[in-house]
């Protein structure tokens, strides 16, 4: 599945343009590496997703074309979340 698709059907990120354009943006990892839109994910894979002041790392626990809301956590596991700090001058 691409790594757009994905964002979106996990509900990681709302709307599949907005996925496309934050991977366009380098702001997406995928196993420390920075990814496509179209990057293939497998299971097991780690995705990192920078929002704004705050970095989402989780792992690709299954991989599914459609999923109701309610499920669609199980799609993923949290690894970690952490905020940036921000530098004072």
């Amino acid at each position: 599945m691409r790594l757009d698709k994905f964002l979106k059907v996990s509900r990681i990120i709302k709307r599949r343009t907005l996925s496309k354009e934050m991977s366009e943006a380098s702001r997406v990892k995928v196993n420390g590496k920075i990814a496509k839109p179209s990057t293939k994910l497998k299971i097991g894979d780690i995705i990192e997703v920078e929002f704004g002041r705050s970095v989402l790392t989780v792992k690709v626990l299954e991989l599914r074309e459609h999923v109701l809301k309610d499920d669609s956590h199980m799609l993923y596991e949290i690894i970690d979340e952490q905020r940036k700090e921000e530098v004072i001058l």
